[in-house]
């Protein structure tokens, strides 16, 4: 059954779903190959296992199409087989994707990056965002002889690698002293960093962060904390996984004018295939090549890393942002659907407790109970509407390919989730609207 856009009852069931789920459990750990895609982030039954996408849209193996957001965990701004990036790929596919020696394709690709990011001098591709952010760490630690790592306390992931999984609940297995080794710093405030830099004076390699996230950097602060960096013998790392494209195609240190040492790209840069850079100062990157005289850098060497397929869709996606202005349609979108949801959620009383936030181009939301403090209880009750009314959406992270008639949609679900909302906070208790056990933090200690 394709249910379209047709409203769900209360009884909405995924039995294909359910039994699909249950066959991936059985044969890969948490039933998914990535935390934030795992059945816990759903309702109980009620988390869909894709069959097909196109554009903003999404089959499940039961039949229901959904408009999709947050795509690929925000990996696919393009929406689903962009054509013009799937007939890139095609073309590469049929020459062959890994030889002995380096293709042409590689020189082109870099070439592209860094006419699309001016502000890096050199790149290295891989395939995920963690080997990237994992080389800039060790090339910091190799440039400066020093070994501490200093993350931004107030960003929610870098790394699958020790010196930041050890950071989180779930830091089983991660030797202790390797967990000493990272500190942390506040975003938005210098004088606490550079507190934190004279605490360990010397010890710092480097700075890492997103320059941006849900609130747009204070005045200044960026330029502070390249200068308070340097100033203290540190370098300075963008991670640019979310805002690189969606900020704009040169990243947030292109739409805020300030040039870290080394930053690492990925997620939007494929539209779904498999392709992350680490981009920065010649001075630095060339310790991980063959020109430099110094100690040599185990930098990125990936036999996947340069497939040409995957490089081949990332100048699709980088033509495809510069000629159709992407990220300017993205804000756009992301500005529509804002007002409408807050508009929705005004027009059920609720708009203090279902809160969008974050750059147009890049929305969450928050679900807050009847204190104002975060509910996953009630992110569970407005996510089963959701789903229910044919809306997958984890956050309201846009895509290209969205149209004004899945957002009108989007906003007319979002108001009938937020009228359950309102009986739920009215009574006091969101329990009879979640249909079994709440969704789960991704990080977490015990499953």
């Amino acid at each position: 059954m394709d249910t379209e856009h047709t409203e769900q009852t209360t009884e909405f069931e995924l039995p294909r779903s359910r039994t699909a789920n249950e066959r991936l459990h059985a044969l890969i750990p948490g039933g998914a190959h990535t935390y934030a895609k795992g059945d816990d982030q759903y309702p109980e039954d009620l988390a869909p296992v894709i069959s097909h996408g196109r554009g903003a849209h999404v089959w499940d193996v039961d039949g229901n199409r959904y408009v999709e957001y947050g795509s690929g965990l925000r990996s696919v701004s393009l929406g689903h087989a962009h054509p013009r990036v799937t007939e890139a790929v095609r073309r590469e596919i049929d020459r062959g994707s890994n030889f002995v020696r380096p293709s042409v394709v590689e020189l082109e690709a870099a070439e592209r990056f860094l006419a699309t990011v001016p502000t890096a001098e050199m790149v290295k591709f891989a395939k995920n965002g963690s080997d990237a952010t994992t080389a800039a760490v060790r090339l910091a630690r190799a440039a400066t002889g020093r070994p501490r790592v200093a993350i931004c306390a107030d960003h929610p992931f870098f790394s699958v690698d020790d010196w930041f999984i050890g950071t989180t609940p779930m830091s089983a297995g991660i030797p202790a002293e390797t967990n000493e080794l990272t500190v942390t710093f506040p975003y938005g405030d210098l004088t606490a960093t550079e507190e934190l830099l004279n605490r360990y004076e010397g010890e710092v390699a480097c700075l890492i962060l997103e320059p941006a996230t849900q609130t747009e950097p204070p005045p200044g602060y960026l330029a502070g904390l390249r200068e308070l960096a340097h100033r203290h013998g540190c370098v300075l790392v963008f991670d640019e996984m979310i805002t690189g494209f969606r900020w704009s195609e040169a990243g947030a240190q292109g739409l805020y004018g300030v040039v870290p040492d080394l930053s690492t790209f990925g997620k939007a840069l494929g539209n779904g295939f498999a392709v992350s850079a680490l981009a920065g100062r010649r001075e630095l990157m060339e310790r991980g090549g063959l020109r430099d005289s110094g100690e040599r850098v185990f930098l990125l060497s990936t036999t996947h890393g340069a497939e040409t397929h995957s490089l081949a869709a990332a100048m699709a996606v980088q033509t495809v942002y510069a000629e159709e202005g992407v990220t300017d349609r993205l804000h756009a979108l992301g500005e529509r659907l804002a007002a409408g949801v807050r508009e929705a959620t005004a027009g059920m009383g609720v708009e203090e407790h279902v809160v969008v936030r974050g750059r147009a181009s890049n929305l969450v939301f928050a679900t807050l109970d009847g204190d104002g403090r975060p509910s996953q209880e009630y992110r569970t009750l407005f996510l089963r509407r959701l789903l229910a009314g044919g809306v997958l959406a984890p956050s309201f992270v846009v895509s290209s390919a969205l149209s004004d008639e899945d957002i009108e949609h989007t906003v007319d679900v979002v108001a009938q989730a937020c009228a359950v909302y309102r009986k739920a906070l009215d009574a006091g208790d969101p329990t009879p609207w979640l249909g079994g056990r709440p969704v789960k933090p991704v990080f977490r200690r015990l499953a």
